[in-house]
C-alpha cells in the first residue's frame, strides 16, 4: 500500500491548499481547551463590558495566576477572541467578541458548544472501541460536560427562534399556547427548551420527558429557581412511553434522530396527542443526500453525529441510527410510520429545520 501511494503523483497546490486548512484546524482545535478553561474561570464575563486589562488585572480580578492568564489572552489575541492594544500592552473585548463569548443569554452564544468537545475527547477511547465492535454508546454513558454543554449550545438557538419564529408558524399552536395548552417536550434535557415555552405561554402546563434521570434532576431544579414549579413537571421516561394524554403540543427538539427507534417514539407522540394536536420537531439542518451536507454546518453536523448521536441511537432497541444528517425525507418517513397523515416543513433557520405534524 505504501509502495501505491508513493507511486500517485502529488499536486503541490492541493497539498498546500489541504495543509492550510489543517493549520487552522489544528489551532481551532487546540484552543477550544482554552475556551472551556475562560469560560470555567469567567475569563471572557470579567472582559465582556470592555475594560482593558493587563494580565496581571485581570488575573487578579478573577483570582488567577498571572503567567497562565498571559499566555492565554495572547492565544486569543491570535484567535481573534479579544484584542491586543501592544501601546499599552493591554487585552479587551470588542462588543461582537462579547456577544458571543461573554454573555450567557445571547443568541449565540458559543462557550456550551466547546463543553461538548470537551466531553467527547475525554470519551475517545470508548467511542475509538465502538467503532471495533459496532456497539452503541448511551447519551447516559458521556462525561457528564455533555449534559450541560449540550443545553448551552442550544439553548441560545431557542432564545432567537422557538417563541419568535418556530411556534408562529405553527398553524394555530401560539392561540392555543397563550389560551392555556397542555404541552410535552419530549427529550427535554436540562429543560431549556420546556422552561423557555412555560415562561412565555404563562396560561399553559408543561410536562418534559427525557430518559436521562440526572438531567430530569436539574431540570427541576431549574423550573424551581425560575419559580415555575407548579406548572411545569419533569419526569424522568422515555420518548416510547412517557405518560399522558391528549396534549395539545408536543415537540422534539434535536433529538429524534438520536432515538434508536424514531418511528416507535413517532406512534407514542401520535397517541398522546388530542385528536386536532401538533407535534413540532426541530432537527439539525439537512440535505437529502450526502453531496448536499458537505459544507461548513454539515461539518459540525456530521462530526457531533458520529461521537454523540448514531451512537446514542445503536445503544438502544432497533438502533436505526438516523444521525444529525437524516434530512427531511427520513424524518417524514419516521413520522409517517408513526401514523401521521400531515407532515411539513414549517420554517428553517441557518441551523435548523421545524417541521408541523398533525394526525
Amino acid at each position: 500500500m505504501a509502495t501505491q501511494i508513493a507511486n500517485r503523483p502529488i499536486d503541490m497546490d492541493k497539498l498546500n491548499a489541504l495543509l492550510g486548512q489543517a493549520v487552522g484546524d489544528m489551532g481551532a482545535a487546540l484552543h477550544a481547551a482554552l475556551i472551556v478553561i475562560g469560560d470555567k474561570l469567567n475569563l471572557y464575563r470579567t472582559m465582556g463590558a470592555g475594560e482593558k486589562f493587563t494580565p496581571a488585572e485581570l488575573a487578579r480580578r478573577t483570582g488567577t495566576a498571572e503567567r497562565y492568564v498571559r499566555e492565554w489572552l495572547n492565544a486569543n489575541a491570535a484567535s481573534k477572541y479579544v484584542e491586543y492594544d501592544g501601546a499599552t500592552g493591554t487585552y479587551y473585548m470588542t462588543p461582537e467578541q462579547s456577544f458571543a463569548l461573554a454573555q450567557d443569554d445571547s443568541a449565540v452564544h458559543l462557550p456550551g458548544f466547546y463543553h461538548m468537545v470537551a466531553s467527547c475527547m475525554k470519551d475517545e477511547e470508548k467511542l475509538t472501541e465502538i467503532f471495533r465492535t459496532g456497539k452503541g454508546f448511551g447519551w447516559h454513558e458521556h462525561e457528564k460536560g455533555l449534559f450541560a454543554g449540550c443545553e448551552r449550545f442550544f439553548r441560545p438557538g431557542y432564545l432567537a427562534n422557538l417563541t419568535s419564529s418556530w411556534i408562529p408558524a405553527l398553524d394555530g399552536v401560539e392561540a392555543r399556547l397563550k389560551a392555556g395548552a397542555r404541552v410535552a417536550d419530549v427529550g427535554c434535557g436540562h429543560g431549556a427548551s420546556t422552561l423557555l415555552m412555560a415562561q412565555t405561554y404563562s396560561q399553559s402546563e408543561f410536562f418534559g420527558f427525557d430518559y436521562h434521570d440526572a438531567s430530569i434532576a436539574t431540570a427541576r431544579e431549574k423550573a424551581k429557581n425560575a419559580g415555575i414549579a407548579d406548572r411545569v413537571h419533569f419526569d424522568v421516561a422515555p420518548a416510547k412511553a412517557f405518560p399522558g394524554k391528549d396534549y395539545d403540543f408536543v415537540a422534539c427538539f434535536d433529538c429524534l434522530h438520536d432515538m434508536g427507534d424514531p418511528a416507535g417514539a413517532a406512534s407514542h407522540v401520535h397517541e398522546a396527542l388530542s385528536k386536532d394536536g401538533t407535534w413540532m420537531i426541530v432537527e439539525p439542518i439537512a440535505g437529502d443526500d450526502v453531496a448536499a451536507n458537505l459544507n461548513p454546518v454539515g461539518r459540525i453536523y456530521y462530526s457531533a453525529s458520529t461521537v454523540i448521536c448514531v451512537p446514542a441511537s445503536l445503544s438502544q432497541e432497533v438502533g436505526a441510527g438516523l444521525g444529525a444528517q437524516a434530512g427531511e425525507k427520513k424524518i417524514g418517513e419516521a413520522v409517517s410510520a408513526g401514523g401521521f397523515r400531515h407532515f411539513r416543513r414549517a420554517t428553517e433557520t441557518p441551523f435548523n429545520m421545524v417541521f408541523e405534524a398533525r394526525p
